[in-house]
């Protein structure tokens, strides 16, 4: 500690604790239409990092071996919550650790379910215009249509995963994105929290895990190429609209967003936010049989 009373060093999980209880209270007192438009930007900056994941894995797969493509996507897909924790936005699937509030009593269940149905809601709005802004500007036409196969190809992957099969692999990537968010809340510099961001965040990514924010842009990006590019783009890529049958709005709302939700909110509001909150906040007995 030095004589201003600056310490370099991260937070040790006791404190982390804490001020992810503080955090959590702070997150539900924001207003509605400043929560929005934070939630908005979380889901334009996700899929700005799907974005550059879907670039910099078109046409890997014949050049590099399965898991190296795998970590140069998931590298790539770091943009996103580099973004929403480094420059400030609502995060639905970050915002699961608010539970340790709430399981303190610090946040009433209205509160958190009202920030938790805000920040869902914005974060799609910001995933999809994205998607719709991209669409727009042809980038998915480009190396010949590549990128644009490559996103079709990823949508239609995600939406044929069985619900059980859905439910686990979101389990397990919101355990990995709030772990991320946990060390972030122990981090004192930006370098802290990038380093704590990628290998989390590489790793669910590489393992193919599912994130419904995320998804909320690989799968509507897919639909969008799908019903509205021309027939110069489906000669070029050498496929049709039809070879993507099970590619639609209702799969990707019932068969993915739904269970890879569910299971986000399980990995971490449970298994993580859950998880620390009963290590490091929940009242204890003393001796003296009293509760602190």
């Amino acid at each position: 500690m030095s004589e201003l009373g600056f310490n370099v060093d991260a937070l040790v999980p006791g404190m982390m604790a804490e001020k992810a209880e503080a955090s959590g209270i702070a997150k539900v007192n924001l207003g509605i239409f400043r929560m929005f438009a934070l939630a908005v930007l979380a889901g334009a900056f996700v899929g700005l990092g799907a974005v550059f994941a879907t670039t910099v894995t078109t046409g890997a797969s014949g050049a590099m071996p399965y898991g190296m493509v795998k970590l140069v996507g998931g590298l790539a897909f770091c943009l996103g919550l580099l973004l929403v924790i480094g420059a400030g936005a609502e995060l639905f699937t970050g915002n699961n650790l608010i539970v340790m509030a709430w399981a303190h009593h610090k946040v009433s269940t209205k509160q958190l379910l009202r920030n938790w149905t805000i920040v869902y809601v914005g974060n799609f709005v910001g995933s999809l215009l994205t998607a719709v802004g991209m669409v727009a500007s042809k980038q998915y036409t480009f190396n010949n249509g590549a990128i644009g196969l490559n996103a079709l190809n990823i949508a239609h992957g995600k939406v044929q995963l069985d619900f059980v099969q859905a439910i686990m692999l979101g389990i397990f990537c919101n355990a990995l994105v709030c772990l991320a968010v946990w060390l972030c809340i122990g981090a004192r510099s930006a370098t802290d929290k990038t380093l704590a961001i990628i290998f989390p965040v590489t790793a669910f990514v590489a393992a193919g895990f599912e994130h419904s924010v995320a998804n909320m842009f690989f799968i509507p990006i897919g639909l969008l190429i799908k019903g509205t590019a021309g027939t110069e783009f489906w000669s070029g890529i050498g496929k049709t609209a039809a070879d993507y049958t099970h590619l639609t709005w209702g799969n990707f709302f019932m068969a993915n967003l739904l269970p890879v939700t569910i299971g986000n909110i399980i990995g971490g509001a449970l298994m993580v936010g859950g998880v620390y909150w009963f290590i490091y906040i929940r009242p204890t007995w003393t001796h003296a049989g009293l509760k602190t």
